[in-house]
């Protein structure tokens, strides 16, 4: 079974910026497609975005399109985002999740963004 786990997440003053990143185990990782997804305290979670299997096509949010960045490393099983001009609305914990038939997979534990105004 696929394991995600989530790194790269902090405290960051509003503007800023940071990478988080997802690393995948087993194998056939450049054969699914990968995305990020974010849940906000009492809030339900929210799909953030999405990159194909090869890095060639990638999808987002409107509340994160044009700040936000997914990309990947298929030599590395690992997929990143790049969070850049974050708001407080960012704040949130951000998951990893694959797509293998259709539906997402989100097993990991997140990892935890704040932005402080």
């Amino acid at each position: 079974q696929v394991q995600l786990v989530e790194s790269g997440g902090g405290l960051v003053q509003a503007g800023g910026s940071l990478r988080l990143s997802c690393a995948a185990s087993g194998h056939s990782f450049s054969t699914y497609t990968m995305g990020w997804f974010r849940q906000a305290p009492g809030k339900e979670r929210e799909f953030v975005g999405g990159i194909s299997g090869s890095g060639a096509g990638t999808h987002y949010s409107n509340s994160v399109k044009g700040r936000f960045t997914i990309s990947r490393d298929n030599d590395k099983n690992t997929v990143y985002l790049q969070m850049n001009n974050l708001i407080p609305e960012d704040t949130a914990v951000y998951y990893c999740a694959a797509d293998f038939d259709g539906s997402w997979f989100v097993p990991g534990q997140g990892t935890q963004v704040t932005v402080s105004s």
